[in-house]
């Protein structure tokens, strides 16, 4: 059972991640694709960080998450392992695209790193509907 406050923590990030697609899809629209792989990432950070909200973690680094992320999500099952895939080149094209000048986006890789995202946000929905709901 979670409080009130835990589960409008974990409703709130994820309606941020659903924004972060949206914000994705529309940058990616106008070619734009560096900023749409930053906010593909950050749609599956905040997927993340809203299912640890759940479980009262959260983490200041963005490796914290992931590691975390992994260790108690993936690796127990509660997400397949093609989730860690999804997690770990998100976050490689999102430091590419943020931080080394001279990473080229491509359109296809923008468009697979939001599919990606939505698949990944998901899952998430998914599982947080169930676990609000129990």
């Amino acid at each position: 059972m979670h409080d009130a406050m835990t589960e409008t923590l974990a409703r709130y990030r994820m309606e941020r991640a659903k924004e972060l697609i949206r914000d994705a899809e529309n940058l990616f629209e106008n070619g734009s694709y560096k900023s749409g792989n930053n906010r593909a990432y950050y749609a599956i950070f905040y997927s993340m960080r809203a299912v640890m909200a759940l479980d009262g973690v959260d983490y200041k680094k963005h490796s914290g998450v992931i590691q975390h992320f992994q260790r108690d999500y993936i690796k127990t099952g509660i997400f397949d392992k093609e989730y860690s895939q999804i997690i770990m080149s998100a976050n490689e094209i999102r430091n590419a695209s943020d931080y080394d000048d001279f990473f080229i986006a491509s359109r296809t890789e923008t468009e697979e790193q939001i599919l990606a995202a939505k698949k990944f946000c998901k899952a998430v929905e998914g599982y947080l509907t169930s676990r609000i709901e129990e």
